[in-house]
């Protein structure tokens, strides 16, 4: 039985934390009809020499609570800006949850683009 991706939605827009330290949500995906597939980008060009900004990859295994799946922090100005979301496969009832924090620096806006893909059977 071939897998098809039955779905595909795309996430793009902009998000800028409020303050410094405050954890702000990109993108949070919940339950999908059937097991799906988040990738995507982070911009980071705005970043100035004195920002700390640290992303963060959630996902609930359970559907309900979330543990950290990746944390990377980067510092400064980003010679190479563009920020990739890898591949995660997750099943059709765990959730997926992206954030960044300004930790250091003023809040900066981040471009982004996600795409989720929720597959199928032909």
């Amino acid at each position: 039985m071939p897998v098809i991706i039955a779905s595909k939605s795309r996430y793009v827009s902009n998000v800028t934390p409020p303050a410094k330290g405050v954890e702000t949500t990109v993108i949070e995906i919940g339950p999908q009809q059937d097991d799906y597939i988040v990738e995507g980008y982070l911009d980071l060009r705005n970043l100035a020499p004195a920002d700390v900004l640290q992303v963060t990859e959630y996902i609930a295994v359970d559907g309900a609570n979330y543990g950290p799946f990746l944390i990377a922090t980067f510092f400064g100005q980003q010679r190479e800006p563009i920020v990739r979301i890898h591949s995660k496969m997750l099943a059709y009832s765990m959730k997926y949850k992206l954030t960044v924090t300004q930790q250091e620096g003023s809040p900066k806006t981040i471009p982004y683009a996600i795409i989720v893909e929720v597959l199928g059977t032909a």
